[in-house]
């Protein structure tokens, strides 16, 4: 799949953020976690990839499956804040 610069930097936000879900990656865009694994190794530097993988792979939150049923958002509440 070819992505605009804008919609990859959007896969990479959502990859990082604690309560994205793969699942919601993959429904937005059409990535498997493994393609989201691929695209996040080709677009980070080594030492940023091995970061990441390390924080997503401890997540519960990144997988539907295994997170809390009291995480009902994609996000904190302090995520975004008023301007």
């Amino acid at each position: 799949m070819q992505f605009s610069v804008d919609e990859q930097s959007r896969i990479l936000e959502m990859a990082w953020e604690d309560r994205t879900p793969f699942e919601a990656i993959e429904h937005q865009f059409g990535l498997n976690e493994k393609a989201v694994i691929k695209l996040m190794r080709k677009s980070l530097k080594l030492s940023s990839f091995k970061l990441w993988r390390e924080r997503a792979s401890g997540r519960k939150t990144k997988h539907l499956l295994l997170r809390s049923s009291s995480v009902s958002r994609g996000y904190c509440p302090t995520q975004y804040k008023q301007r």
